[in-house]
């Protein structure tokens, strides 16, 4: 019998799993993971450890979370990566997939059969009254020079989140930037397929998504070929942001938006953990005109950067 993890943002995987015992009845071998708004990746990846070693058995293992390419969907994507022959993954969990998957997985063995099993049932599973026709979207190419025209690029929004491309930016920010393609500045995920593969998958329709290293991203802000492209930029460290900023990448406004929380590093408010060294930088880009909107979704009031640090006392 597959084994099952279900995860999700804040309580709705505990929610959702209340209402599946009241239909289907208690069920064994399934584990809640909740990703809360304090949390960080790190806390993600310990969540998901932790209920894979509360299964006493050696069957596979089907994630089921609650959206494609928010953190969820993003951790247990890199457990699907060390183990792909005995664990899958099912975004856009809803109730009729969970009740389904209960009963799919008695008569299964492997999980990727199961998730095969399950998407479709799902998709049922969303009607509307009155009926609405359906519309099938294609994902966008990502090429990064095609669509192009003559002038610079007009970079609509500047995001520092720790956690890059996932649910609060694809379906918050993004559009409300409206922008038209999506820029992960950061050399270490240039350098890695796994995270790039990641990202492109996690793009909404109709936005394309580009991976660049640092130095990339300088010589597109120069380059007057690319006209046409709305720019949402991410960064992962304030110090990448830093960097592109002194090459020259006309950044006025800085979206402070998440900066996970490791050893070391002091709580300035739920979402934001910095060190020294963050300081600093952030001194160093306040120094060199950029203002700081620190704001994780944009309906959040704004709140002044230097003041969080100041009450934290950073040493």
């Amino acid at each position: 019998m597959v084994n099952l993890i279900v995860a999700s943002h804040g309580d709705f995987a505990e929610g959702i799993i209340m209402s599946g015992s009241m239909i289907f009845g208690e069920q064994e071998n399934v584990e809640v993971v909740t990703f809360k708004p304090t949390e960080g990746p790190d806390d993600l990846d310990k969540h998901y450890q932790e209920a894979l070693a509360k299964f006493d058995n050696d069957d596979d293992t089907l994630f089921l979370v609650d959206l494609w390419g928010g953190s969820p969907f993003n951790r247990a994507s890199l457990i699907q990566q060390q183990n792909p022959e005995h664990t899958a993954i099912v975004a856009g969990l809803n109730l009729p997939m969970l009740i389904e998957a209960y009963g799919g997985r008695l008569g299964m063995n492997t999980a990727a059969d199961l998730a095969k099993y399950l998407v479709p049932v799902a998709k049922d599973g969303v009607k509307s009254v009155p009926e609405a026709e359906e519309v099938k979207a294609e994902k966008p190419k990502t090429a990064f020079n095609s669509g192009l025209k003559a002038g610079h690029m007009n970079i609509k929004l500047v995001r520092l989140d720790t956690r890059l491309l996932h649910g609060q930016v694809a379906t918050a920010w993004i559009p409300d930037s409206k922008a038209n393609r999506i820029i992960v500045v950061s050399d270490a995920v240039a350098g890695d397929e796994l995270r790039k593969n990641l990202i492109q998958q996690a793009a909404p329709n109709g936005v394309k998504a580009n991976i660049v290293p640092i130095s990339k991203m300088i010589e597109v802000s120069k380059d007057d070929r690319f006209g046409g492209v709305d720019a949402f930029l991410l960064f992962e460290t304030v110090q990448d942001v830093l960097r592109a900023v002194e090459g020259g990448v006309p950044i006025k406004t800085l979206n402070v938006g998440s900066m996970a929380h490791s050893e070391g590093k002091t709580m300035v408010n739920k979402v934001l953990s910095m060190n020294k060294e963050d300081v600093e930088a952030f001194e160093k880009l306040r120094e060199l005109g950029v203002e700081f909107d620190v704001r994780k979704v944009p309906n959040d009031n704004k709140a002044n950067l230097f003041e969080l640090i100041k009450k934290a006392h950073i040493k």
